[in-house]
């Protein structure tokens, strides 16, 4: 008998949790390369580190399998004033600073605006290390990829994610891996935490039925594409995004509102086959047949 589109919702969210195995693995890489930077960046160091710290998806529980990229904070001491007195004016100087010290390791520069250091496995999760000094006045100092800074708070994020999880009836994580699933299959045009401040901002409730939801936000999302950065360091996370890549995602998400209600309809019809099928369309290979 097929699975009832309720039954195949819940399987596709469990199937997208990460395993205990895989969990394991995101705390191994840490202390991986917590012990690396510490061996490379000693308290004798004129540049030593004071901790390190799994952030983005990995710590705000809404990464989803398969298991590909970390990211960990590396956050350094400003000893003396170095912040000051070497890299304020030259956030690139530390950043190959950072590349240079764990070159034995395999790493390069990555990012799409050259933030973070690339440490290599031979099996994912790779991770990217993203170095800052913290700001007196709150957040983080972090290269902004052409020699100056910007500020990122990923404390801030993931409290603020937190809290509208619970004011959502901790029913916002499992929506955020589902549409994090679908816009991975159609073409990624989303970054990941943009995508989750979309969904906070959409939703001033989530009832029970996954599939009222997802429509909802195929729909409503359109209009809610410029969201803020919570921690106020960015006035639009949609930025990055560029004409002919918004134009592109906003027709993919038209087209997930129409086959969201056709697999509604379905459903309401008792023909859960059909209304699985186009949901499989929708959400990819991943989604129960």
């Amino acid at each position: 008998m097929p699975l009832t589109t309720a039954e195949a919702f819940n399987q596709f969210k469990e199937k997208l949790l990460l395993t205990a195995p895989q969990n394991n693995l995101i705390k191994s890489r840490r202390t991986t390369v917590a012990g690396y930077l510490a061996k490379s960046f000693s308290d004798a160091s004129d540049l030593s580190l004071s901790t390190t710290t799994v952030i983005g998806s990995a710590s705000r529980s809404t990464i989803i399998r398969p298991l590909d990229d970390i990211d960990i904070l590396a956050i350094f001491n400003n000893k003396n004033e170095i912040f000051e007195r070497l890299y304020r004016n030259n956030s690139q100087k530390f950043l190959y600073r950072i590349r240079d010290a764990l070159n034995k390791y395999k790493v390069e520069v990555v990012g799409a605006r050259g933030q973070a250091v690339r440490l290599f496995y031979k099996q994912a999760p790779h991770v990217d290390i993203a170095p800052v000094f913290r700001w007196s006045s709150g957040g983080y100092a972090l290269p902004n990829g052409t020699g100056g800074w910007l500020t990122t708070d990923p404390d801030a994020h993931e409290m603020w994610i937190n809290q509208r999880h619970g004011e959502l009836s901790n029913r916002l994580k499992p929506m955020i891996r589902m549409i994090k699933r679908w816009n991975n299959v159609h073409s990624k045009y989303l970054k990941g935490f943009h995508l989750e401040v979309m969904l906070a901002n959409v939703f001033t409730s989530i009832g029970g039925d996954s599939r009222d939801a997802c429509a909802k936000f195929f729909q409503w999302g359109q209009s809610h594409l410029n969201v803020p950065d919570p921690a106020g360091h960015s006035v639009d996370l949609s930025a990055y995004l560029s004409h002919s890549a918004r134009t592109n995602l906003l027709s993919n998400m038209r087209s997930a509102q129409n086959r969201a209600a056709l697999a509604n309809a379905a459903e309401a019809e008792g023909n859960h086959q059909e209304a699985n099928r186009i949901w499989r369309i929708v959400f990819g290979d991943e989604f129960p047949s």
